[in-house]
């Protein structure tokens, strides 16, 4: 088999699927991989209507589908070349298949990393008997560096998704899908090269060419979808960089000659989308997927309910791949911010309310018993206010109109951010700062009870006594909230009683030296 390009030169599909097909079902790959399970996900499938289920590649050795396209090249390369050296450039999941898989067939593997690779990759890779050599501070130098270094010591380097070999060994996904349900509507696969998308699409045309081939890629690296507008591959400017698995500014070119041959659609999605699939697969299955892992269940709940918006069809029996789960830990603090905002079950707004006791209670009256799932306030002057507002949401987009015509009818200034990106990930964590002139301020911190009427209970026995100054309040669904509340009144004693009949538990922190730093003026 032509270890380049096979989609390039055939004649014709059915000469593609031929010589694909034939490397698919030969394919040696499970001398180092698993066959991974097919399971169903039974309360996104109640939700959506139809049949969802999720190929769990993080069951995997190494957490990822990539060990399957690095083995079926090492394994040409060490029939051609028995003593060979391969080289490969990688900061994630293809590094750690081309570790796993040189060390399974006795081969020799260097990986170039950049040096801005976290220590626990860099680490995983070293454990699977990977030499790691760090160069440069993105993949761009770190692979032009690999490819140099195996001209110059006469390695075979191994690409990470364009090449046939490669496509090949990804493949045998689909043979394994296939044979666990037949009866598939379509199968949602996620985007970054295109490595795992075109070994299995053109599996799936070959053996059940009525089936979907659906790719999936984040909105802002959708580089298949750039490439099937203009009709050939072309390079992004730039690519976001949350879904970093599939962070790719340039489709490859075999993978793009059989996407265009044997994928029928291409949905983009965006990171809150990315981050609410996330928590659909912990939901129902416990698992946690790494973004790129999630991405292509993220495309099925869009297609789906894109579907039933327009003519309901009878249930489907719709797959996608979860292709890793190789999570950097901290990017879980980011997805359970984002997650509700994706699945339209909270919003986030910017509202102007006037600066006077009893404003903020209002304000809530306004939403209709709605809860508050965010609020992030500092005294800026004596007239007016600007609040950072989140807003539980039942019946998304819906309620999310009618939310907004409860707060242009009673007058409030208002702009919908839940699609601003700067305003979710830095501005809400920005909101307030010290005050324009020094108060008499007593600042507390409380343990809220996360029940309906908490937060309404608050304002009731102290919004109407005092002017608060200060309030940052985040519902993260544990049985107690913490909120940080100022109130302009000079001494403790003067609302101490009133704190107490409150019934939550807080204590005063006014003379807390980060208060005194950066939120006050004395």
């Amino acid at each position: 088999m032509n270890n380049l390009a096979i989609a390039q030169t055939a004649q014709s599909d059915t000469e593609v699927m031929q010589q694909y097909l034939r490397e698919i079902l030969l394919s040696p790959v499970y001398q180092a991989a698993v066959e991974t399970p097919l399971d169903e996900m039974l309360k996104l499938s109640k939700r959506l209507g139809h049949q969802v289920l999720l190929k769990r590649e993080d069951k995997q050795p190494v957490y990822s589908f990539k060990l399957r396209g690095a083995f079926h090249k090492l394994h040409k390369v060490k029939l051609q070349s028995p003593n060979a050296s391969v080289v490969c450039a990688s900061a994630g999941n293809h590094a750690q298949g081309v570790a796993l898989s040189a060390s399974k067939l006795g081969l020799n593997a260097t990986i170039v990393m950049p040096i801005t690779t976290p220590e626990i990759k860099v680490a995983a890779v070293r454990a699977l008997g990977g030499n790691v050599v760090l160069h440069g501070t993105a993949f761009d130098e770190a692979n032009s560096f690999a490819i140099q270094k195996a001209q110059t010591e006469g390695a075979i380097y191994i690409p990470p998704f364009d090449d046939a070999d490669v496509i090949a060994g990804q493949g045998t996904v689909a043979k394994e899908l296939l044979s666990q349900h037949n009866q598939l509507d379509a199968i949602f696969i996620p985007v970054g090269g295109g490595g795992l998308m075109a070994g299995m699409a053109v599996y799936i045309k070959a053996i059940q060419p009525h089936v979907k081939v659906i790719g999936v890629e984040p909105e802002d690296a959708a580089c298949l979808k750039a490439a099937m507008d203009a009709g050939e591959p072309v390079t992004l400017e730039r690519v976001g960089l949350f879904a970093d698995g599939v962070a790719v500014k340039r489709i490859g070119t075999e993978n793009f000659n059989l996407a265009k041959r044997f994928c029928d659609e291409v949905v983009t999605v965006t990171s809150d989308e990315i981050c609410a699939a996330i928590k659909d697969i912990f939901d129902d299955l416990r698992a946690v997927a790494e973004p790129a892992g999630a991405l292509a269940l993220a495309g099925l709940k869009k297609y789906s309910q894109r579907l039933n918006n327009s003519t309901l069809p009878k249930p489907q029996h719709y797959a996608a791949v979860l292709s890793g789960a190789n999570l950097n830990f901290d990017t879980l603090r980011y997805v359970s911010e984002r997650c509700e905002l994706g699945e339209k079950k909270e919003a986030v707004f910017a509202v102007t309310i006037p600066e006077e006791k009893g404003s903020f209670r209002r304000f809530c009256q306004t939403l209709g018993g709605r809860a508050i799932t965010e609020f992030n306030y500092r005294y800026a002057s004596d007239r007016k206010a600007h609040i950072f507002v989140g807003i539980k949401l039942r019946h998304g987009q819906q309620e999310l109109d009618t939310v907004s015509k409860l707060l242009s009818d009673a007058g409030y200034a208002y702009q919908d951010l839940s699609d601003d990106e700067l305003a979710k990930l830095h501005v809400r964590h920005m909101v307030g700062g010290m005050p324009p002139r020094q108060l008499q301020e007593q600042v507390y911190q409380f343990n809220f009870p996360e029940y309906p009427g908490a937060l309404m209970n608050f304002l009731n026995t102290l919004g109407e006594h005092w002017n608060i100054t200060l309030f940052h309040y985040r519902n993260h669904g544990a049985a107690t909230g913490d909120v940080l509340a100022g109130f302009e009144v000079a001494s403790h004693e003067d609302i101490a009683q009133y704190l107490d009949k409150l019934g939550y538990q807080y204590q005063q922190v006014s003379n807390n030296q980060s208060y005194q730093t950066f939120l006050t003026t004395g």
